[in-house]
């Protein structure tokens, strides 16, 4: 618009302005999808992007140009739109010389900048096109008499709209036959054209067809291919001359016989076709004009018939040369003798009847006709009451000649077997009628056997065993199956089939009978494929016949060993024996065959532990201890047998369950010998020290309890000791001094014995210790430990760690027993009487002795605090 406004009014500078337009070239390969950069227009003007007021850019022709092209208004580039470009479209009737050229118009905006800058756009040719036959099907006609080297064009060369070496290059036969060869030859305008090339004598009665498919190749990388079927017919040449089936016939002519009876048929062939295997019969020129007229012989035919009558004066003997003449060849010669019997009454006339379909002498037969199908009756005429006629049959084949039941010189022919056109297509029979004056007759007739679809097609192999490995490529040939048919024309054409039982992966060409896998196979999916392969003729009805296919899916090493589990946990109790089973790694792997054998190795371990290749199984070398190690993690890895050898990881845990194989280690007191002060001024109830013990082993097997099995000196039942946490504590005012000593039992509640230590527990009742020496010498001084009270289980015998067992006593033991506990009670009583007056004697000497040394210096006090504040601590 601002250019259109600017030649209205500034005519000449606008003008000026287009005069200076520039022109830029960029080039770009065909085909490029949306959004290729293509190039800058402003860095390429080299336009300073700083500039007030900024830059703009349009295309002049936005609708046309914008189908293949985007341009940013703002820095000029230009990209490829939506729409692809086709080199071929966008210029169709361009050639190698003239380059395809894309034009743009694009203006510099505003008016201050205004330019015009051309751009052409050159698209380059890529190989996006194959070469292309103008039909799918090229006929060429080679005569059969054609020179080795003879050379004949195939017109319909192919077509490729790509440039220079895009286009054809060469041409090429997928099969040649032996007999034939492709050559190139390319003319002024650059074009190719194939030449079929012979390079072996044909013969088209050999083989009058080849076909084969022609290839266009193109020079693009990769190549590009394009396809034909080439189907070359040999035309027939007059090479091949008639040749008569016999050179010789001997004919015997009754004097009887009716005129225009045929008395002979002679027959040549020519194996050429058509008009080169046309056969006309005549006479020789040595065959008087008289025999002529008397025997008639049809030049098309080669029939020779009775134009006459024989008469009295007729020669006994004629002999006739028949020719057999073809286009171009000399005439094939056979001698036909004349045999004539002159009678007056006249010899026997065969008259025939005909039942099968007869025309011109020629009766046809079905091939399913069964046997003893009747054909014709025969009469035989012109016999005397007191003549004799035998009649029968001459030629081979499943034909009898018999009487009619009680009719006399009535005769049937029929088969005798069904007829068989794969056997023989046609019969020629004479039948022979012979009087008792020695006359003979004969009749000829001519059986052609029609041809019924009688015959299912015939596979090769019933059982079709394929195999293929698996992870095959899409669309894998797999076999061309070959069946055949003995029937003629399209009753013996067939077709291939699949059953209905074959997998929808499979597909068989029903012309060609090529069998290919339209997917990858899994073998571990699938591993045998079974399916039958139906081949069907073009009869009616059709008849078909089955062959079964077995495909073997063969393995690849392409499955890795599986554990069955992501990890593997193990529990064993600790001491466990060594080489005792642990646990078993179950591992599976897909494949088969070696690539499917695995063997398991520990990856970490190896020196505690050791895996059973073969059945997986996980020992340890030696006991374990869980006290030293709880827990183990192993990697073991499984590798399989296949070529590279495919392998997994599994991560596997020990844990040691605990047995109880530990006694509790008592801490404190650390010794039998370790002692506390305790004042006498102790209330009851106080906490005096604990037992403190522990035991490495867990569970039932470390918890601990603490029971007062002994004692020795202090008064019954002081001290008193929980049982689970090991204090002790004061159960009543403390009245005498001196030492006492508890044996402690610590014990575990272990399964199926618990374990236990003992440790002594010292008090020295006073005030104060004023002489340890003297505390160490009763510490170390032996005497018997007096049972200060039963242990804490005695009495509860279902619920102690301990379990005794009663003995069962029966009424007198109870009886006895009895006696015994009042008599040991009188006794215990006047002991304990005794005892405690010389107890009392005892005391006041012992205190005496017990004062003396505690009578000590200040000084000496501080010290002694000072220690009983250490021991209390501990």
């Amino acid at each position: 618009g601002l250019c259109i406004l600017l030649l209205y009014t500034s005519p000449l500078s606008c003008l000026a302005n287009f005069s200076k337009a520039k022109e830029l070239v960029y080039k770009i390969k065909e085909g490029l999808p949306r959004g290729t950069f293509i190039g800058a227009i402003g860095v390429d003007l080299n336009l300073d992007f700083n500039a007030k007021p900024p830059f703009l850019f349009n295309l002049a022709q936005k609708k046309v140009n914008e189908q293949y092209v985007t341009l940013n208004n703002t820095t000029g580039e230009l990209y490829t739109s939506a729409t692809e470009i086709d080199r071929e479209t966008l210029c169709p009737d361009n050639s190698e010389v003239k380059a395809c050229v894309l034009s743009l118009d694009v203006l510099v905006l505003p008016q201050q900048y205004f330019q015009l800058v051309k751009v052409k756009i050159v698209i380059e040719d890529v190989n996006d096109n194959r070469p292309k036959f103008p039909v799918d099907e090229i006929i060429l006609t080679v005569p059969e008499n054609s020179p080795v080297n003879a050379r004949y064009a195939v017109e319909q060369s192919a077509v490729d709209p790509d440039l220079g070496l895009h286009g054809v290059q060469t041409y090429w036969l997928v099969n040649d036959f032996g007999v034939f060869t492709l050559d190139v030859e390319e003319n002024d305008g650059g074009e190719l054209t194939p030449f079929l090339i012979v390079t072996e004598t044909l013969d088209r009665e050999t083989q009058a067809e080849y076909v084969t498919d022609i290839i266009a190749e193109d020079g693009g990388a990769p190549p590009l291919l394009g396809a034909a079927t080439l189907k070359i017919q040999i035309s027939d040449v007059n090479d091949n001359c008639p040749k008569f089936t016999e050179t010789h016939l001997n004919i015997t002519v009754h004097g009887n016989t009716s005129k225009g009876a045929p008395i002979a048929r002679l027959h040549a062939y020519d194996p050429d076709l058509g008009a080169n295997a046309q056969i006309s019969y005549a006479y020789s020129e040595r065959v008087p004009r008289e025999t002529r007229s008397l025997f008639h012989l049809d030049s098309n035919t080669g029939i020779i018939k009775l134009a006459g009558k024989i008469e009295s004066g007729t020669a006994p003997h004629y002999k006739l040369t028949v020719l057999a003449n073809g286009p171009g060849c000399i005439p094939a010669v056979t001698t036909v003798t004349l045999n004539i019997i002159k009678m007056l009454t006249g010899p026997p006339a065969i008259i025939p009847r005909y039942i099968a379909l007869e025309k011109d002498g020629v009766v046809y037969l079905k091939e399913s006709e069964p046997a003893l199908s009747p054909i014709a009756f025969y009469t035989v005429k012109n016999v005397g009451s007191n003549q004799k006629v035998d009649c029968h049959l001459e030629g081979s084949g499943p034909f009898r000649l018999s009487p009619y039941q009680l009719i006399k010189n009535e005769y049937l022919l029929e088969t005798t077997e069904a007829l068989d056109y794969e056997t023989a297509q046609e019969f020629d029979l004479i039948i022979v009628a012979n009087n008792s004056q020695g006359l003979v007759i004969k009749a000829f007739l001519k059986i052609q056997v029609l041809d019924e679809n009688d015959n299912a097609p015939v596979f090769q192999q019933s059982i079709v065993e394929l195999t293929i490995e698996e992870n095959n490529p899409p669309n894998t040939f797999l076999t061309q199956f070959q069946a055949t048919d003995q029937d003629s024309d399209s009753r013996g054409e067939v077709i291939y089939l699949l059953g209905g039982d074959a997998p929808g992966i499979f597909e068989l060409d029903r012309v060609t009978g090529v069998l290919i896998v339209t997917t990858s196979l899994d073998r571990e999916e699938k591993e045998t494929y079974r399916f039958i392969v139906r081949a069907l003729d073009q009869g009616t009805p059709r008849k078909e016949s089955i062959a079964t296919v077995v495909l073997t899916v063969q393995d690849c090493n392409d499955n890795s060993p599986r554990f069955i589990n992501k990890d593997f946990t193990f529990f064993v109790p600790e001491n466990f024996p060594g080489y005792g089973e642990i646990g078993v790694l179950s591992v599976r792997d897909a494949d088969a065959g070696e690539n499917g054998w695995v063997a398991l190795s520990i990856l970490n371990g190896t020196d505690i532990f050791m895996i059973d290749t073969g059945r997986g199984i996980l020992r340890a070398k030696t006991s374990l201890d869980r006290e030293q190690q709880g827990t183990y993690q192993l990697w073991v890895e499984a590798v399989d047998g296949g070529e590279p050898p495919l392998s997994s990881v599994t991560m596997v845990t020990v844990l040691l369950l605990d047995v109880n194989d530990n006694p509790p280690i008592v801490l404190f007191p650390q010794s039998n010998l370790s002692y506390m002060l305790v004042l006498p001024s102790t209330l009851p109830g106080t906490s005096i020290t604990e037992v403190y013990a522990v035991d490495k082993d867990t569970g039932m097997n470390a918890v601990i309890a603490y029971s007062i099995i002994k004692r020795k000196g202090g008064e019954p039942g002081s001290f008193a000791i929980d049982a689970q946490t090991g204090n002790i504590t004061l159960k009543r005012e403390l009245s005498n001094r001196g030492l006492c000593s508890l044996l402690v039992k610590v014990s575990d509640h272990g399964q199926p014995e618990p374990l236990y230590s003992t440790v002594m527990v010292n008090f020295f009742v006073n005030e104060t210790v004023s002489n340890e020496s003297y505390i160490q010498s009763l510490l170390t001084r032996e005497a018997d430990i007096e049972v200060e009270e039963k242990p804490w289980f005695t009495g509860q015998m279902k619920e102690g760690p301990e379990r005794y067992e009663l003995f069962p006593c029966q009424p007198v033991l109870i009886a006895l027993s009895a006696t015994c506990l009042g008599l040991f009670l009188l006794v215990v009583m006047l002991t304990s009487y005794i005892c405690c007056k010389r107890l009392k004697k005892h005391r006041k000497k012992t205190k005496l002795e017990t004062e003396i040394p505690l009578k000590i210096t200040h000084e000496s006090v501080h010290v002694v605090n000072r220690k009983i504040r250490q021991i209390s601590n501990l």
